[in-house]
């Protein structure tokens, strides 16, 4: 299966699932979202499997939540935000342990992303957090 925001590998029963948008800073949007799910869908119909590591691509940025074009475009918000939980609740669901490899920021959707999964690892330098409270918004994606 192709996918043009993530990268997904499988190797030794080990599968990994990587947000590649860096012009975004792996920002999650509507088309990353789907990509998620139809990945979410072959790793489950693979018996095989034994684990799932979600990354981001590069070495700077886990995922930066919610894509600000979104937000800033003010369309499909409600889509955006039901998107996120839906994904979240599939992931926290599915048969195999999923690790995230908190490989930089993981800020906002991008923390919930990290919460979704079973096990968390950061890198030392990764900086977690959600942002939209200190603007007086309620993380939309389960964080509090």
């Amino acid at each position: 299966m192709e996918f043009t925001k993530l990268r997904l590998e499988t190797r030794d029963h080990v599968a990994r699932l990587t947000v590649d948008r860096p012009e975004a800073r792996n920002a999650l949007d509507a088309e990353t979202v789907a990509e998620f799910h139809r990945a979410l869908d072959q790793l489950e119909a693979d018996p095989e499997l034994r684990v799932l590591i979600v990354t981001g691509g590069g070495d700077k940025v886990f995922v930066a939540g919610a894509d600000v074009r979104t937000l800033l475009a003010r369309t499909n918000l409600d889509v955006l935000a039901a998107g996120n939980n839906r994904l979240f609740s599939r992931l926290e669901a599915v048969s195999f342990p999923t690790i995230a490899a908190i490989n930089g920021w993981a800020l906002g959707g991008g923390l919930e992303l990290a919460l979704a999964c079973d096990i968390r690892l950061a890198a030392d330098h990764a900086k977690l957090g959600l942002p939209e409270t200190g603007l007086g918004i309620i993380p939309g994606a389960g964080g509090t």
